[in-house]
């Protein structure tokens, strides 16, 4: 359970059981980035955003990646990169929307963390993603269809992930609630199973 300090400051509360990596899967505008940040707060563990991390890694942006090499360069990148930075000590991790959808990478996650599926409704998705416009996937097309598309194709395998959480319109900090009481159910749920 969350504290409050005087003033109203959260304090971080690890969670009991917390021994591997938490990695935040979902389509691009769930809010892994930014519910990434205040979960590792309030839960006192490092941040890592992959995809600032494939973009040190390649000395470029993703944008041009995708521009330069293509999908398929990126991908293979940010596999890798995935796979070295779960071999770190336990942070909470967030991924591109894509990222998840590689059969080895989920196998990965599943063996070294625990996953958490943002879920987020498509009103919500295109809201958020209007506020930026260096989203390769979506100088494809219209963003709505794309994002149609993409839920059919990816959220029976996000589905796949340990925790699925709401991600709504509304303040981060009741997103980073929800998933902290995700975590805590899931560690009851495996540690009643051992």
């Amino acid at each position: 359970m969350s504290h409050t300090a005087s003033g109203g400051a959260r304090v971080a509360v690890p969670l009991p059981n917390v021994t591997k990596t938490i990695v935040l899967v979902g389509l691009m505008g769930a809010g892994k980035s930014a519910i990434g940040r205040r979960l590792a707060r309030r839960l006192d563990l490092p941040f890592v955003d992959v995809d600032h991390e494939v973009e040190a890694a390649a000395g470029c942006t993703i944008e041009e990646i995708f521009d330069r090499l293509g999908e398929a360069a990126f991908r293979d990148g940010e596999r890798k990169v995935i796979c070295r930075l779960l071999d770190n000590p336990r942070q909470v991790m967030s991924t591109g929307g894509g990222a998840y959808m590689d059969p080895e990478v989920r196998a990965r996650i599943r063996e070294r963390a625990v996953s958490v599926w943002l879920r987020a409704e498509l009103p919500v998705l295109l809201q958020r993603i209007s506020r930026r416009a260096n989203r390769p996937l979506l100088k494809r097309g219209d963003p709505r269809e794309i994002l149609e598309r993409l839920i059919a194709q990816r959220y029976p395998v996000y589905a796949e992930a340990d925790v699925h959480v709401d991600s709504l319109d509304g303040p981060p900090e009741d997103t980073v609630q929800r998933v902290l009481d995700g975590l805590r159910q899931h560690f009851v749920r495996i540690g009643a199973g051992q």
